[in-house]
């Protein structure tokens, strides 16, 4: 997630930091000399990029320029773009209203407030979960053995970790239905402290650690539901936790690229980053709200969640926008994939804490993140359930 951040911020965290780091090696990263002065490609806008080293990285970072890393994965859409052109498809059609309130409300006094603090608690008393430190390895793979815990018994469940260069793994979780349609929620799970991230702490609470607990918890809740009722949703759902968004969308391309050449058919994406952080909006004597961003974003989709936060939250949303690039949906939105993005609040009014040894739990509200928690469970199993899409052939059938 970007944030302009002031230097003195960046230089407080720097400080209180300098004097605490941890007694083990884990800090040790991948970095080098002559890794941190390769060129790397950036794209800055769907018109517009630039080489830049990973110092300069950081810089456009530090100055609120959002990016994406296409070193790895410069056509990252080209296929699909040829596939949907040659076939003549159309744009997903969603659906036009919520349709499975019956099951979706008893299950939303499921999701526990007290889960998600336990959860983010473990996940940030990782001293960095930087995508190139061993802390990045081992938080990842602290997060893939809790997710497994909380699927256990679900047979149907296939979970892997997805691995990088780096050391960092993503993680996808696949919650197999009738066809291969397939519906993905996603969240980051590093962290970054942009003054050394290669040194300096990143608990990284509300980012995004929060988003990562809130789709964890969603995903219980679940989980436990198909595996009591032992029902099979008519989509494929998978719940992903990428590496390295801090990176340039790192984990998220690289995910999306192996889907774009696999051709699977991925009919709706949601990103939770920073889910926790109110203050700012309560402060400023507006209404506690999830922020529906509208900018480089798939219209039908987010009109569809705008309904589903009216129907399964107990707050209201608030439309505001983040810019290009802002987090992993661009990924799926580059791939040829209808993605869309929320937030705590008005982008404005979100965690200026992030990015510093500062982004702690004590600023989070662990109600609001429920909030988040309602909206993911709900839309997750609406578009699962839906039969929007049933007999559709995939895109690429034909051809």
């Amino acid at each position: 997630m970007r944030s302009p951040i002031p230097f003195y911020i960046l230089a407080a965290s720097a400080l209180s930091s300098a004097f605490v780091l941890p007694a083990d090696t884990s800090f040790a990263t991948t970095s080098n000399t002559n890794s941190q002065q390769q060129q790397r490609l950036l794209q800055l806008s769907p018109t517009e990029t630039r080489w830049a080293t990973e110092d300069q990285k950081l810089e456009l970072k530090r100055q609120g320029i959002n990016f994406m890393d296409i070193t790895d994965h410069e056509t990252l859409g080209l296929r699909n773009a040829v596939t949907r052109g040659t076939a003549g498809i159309q744009s997903i059609v969603f659906p036009s209203k919520p349709a499975f309130q019956d099951t979706i409300k008893p299950l939303l006094k499921n999701l526990n407030q007290d889960n998600m603090k336990a959860n983010l608690e473990k996940f940030t008393s990782f001293y960095t979960r930087y995508y190139k430190s061993e802390y990045g390895r081992k938080s990842s793979e602290w997060l893939l053995s809790r997710i497994n815990e909380t699927a256990a018994g679900f047979p149907s469940l296939e979970l892997a970790p997805f691995p990088h260069s780096w050391q960092q793994s993503s993680i996808i979780a696949r919650i197999p239905g009738k066809t291969e349609k397939t519906v993905v929620i996603g969240a980051h799970q590093d962290s970054i402290n942009l003054f050394l991230p290669s040194l300096l702490g990143a608990p990284g609470a509300d980012d995004d650690g929060s988003g990562t607990v809130t789709i964890l918890e969603a995903f219980r809740v679940l989980v436990e539901h198909l595996k009591e009722t032992k029902e099979v949703l008519e989509q494929t759902v998978e719940f992903h936790w990428y590496s390295a968004e801090e990176g340039g969308l790192l984990g998220s391309q690289a995910i999306f690229s192996s889907y774009e050449n696999s051709r699977r058919d991925v009919v709706a994406m949601l990103q939770q980053d920073m889910t926790g952080y109110v203050e700012k909006t309560l402060k400023a004597g507006k209404p506690e709200s999830v922020g529906v961003i509208t900018d480089y974003v798939d219209f039908g989709l987010t009109e569809f969640i705008k309904q589903v936060i009216d129907e399964y939250c107990d707050i209201p949303y608030t439309l505001t926008k983040c810019g290009y690039a802002c987090s992993d949906h661009a990924s799926a939105s580059k791939a040829g994939y209808p993605s869309a993005f929320v937030i705590e609040s008005q982008f404005e009014d979100s965690d200026s804490h992030i990015h510093t040894t500062e982004d702690k739990i004590e600023y989070l509200s662990f109600a609001h993140m429920l909030q988040h928690a309602k909206l993911t469970l709900g839309l997750a199993y609406e578009l699962g359930a839906s039969t929007q899409w049933s007999g559709e052939k995939k895109p690429y059938d034909e051809l």
